[in-house]
């Protein structure tokens, strides 16, 4: 039953990568219709978040299930998940107040899209990338 929660987190983390992946091509699909980003970012954001959030249950579910000890390695899990929260509400809440229609404001929004998107990215990617290492015994984060 375990290995089937622990799959189960393992497929939302890669949906979850191929989401923000994905997801980088919302400043580009939305060039010249800032209304347009704006509402595409909320749409984003939601779906981030679910995602998000289903991944750290199903991570809690195996964590209770397996009666695993609070580990490095699953701090480190805990504590990316929060970052990538809070960034996300922060990015989600400078585009809702920014004023689109100024062009200047608009571009500058889409580049730090792209910026923090891609920063996300990595975060959840170094978190994956430590895993492996860890069960291929290469490093110990417990």
């Amino acid at each position: 039953m375990i290995d089937q929660v622990i799959l189960a987190h393992s497929i939302l983390i890669k949906l979850f990568l191929a989401f923000m992946a994905a997801g980088i091509f919302i400043p580009f699909m939305t060039a010249k219709n800032p209304k347009g980003f704006k509402k595409a970012s909320f749409i984003y954001t939601m779906i981030f978040q679910a995602i998000a959030t289903m991944i750290a249950f199903t991570g809690f579910v195996a964590f209770a299930m397996g009666k695993l000890d609070l580990s490095l390695g699953i701090i480190i899990m805990i504590v990316i998940w929060g970052l990538l929260m809070y960034i996300e509400i922060k990015k989600y809440k400078l585009i809702k107040i920014a004023n689109l229609d100024n062009a200047k404001t608009h571009t500058l929004l889409k580049s730090a899209f792209l910026k923090i998107s891609a920063v996300q990215i990595m975060l959840v990617v170094m978190m994956v990338v430590l895993k492996i290492m860890e069960v291929k015994g290469v490093i110990s984060l417990s």
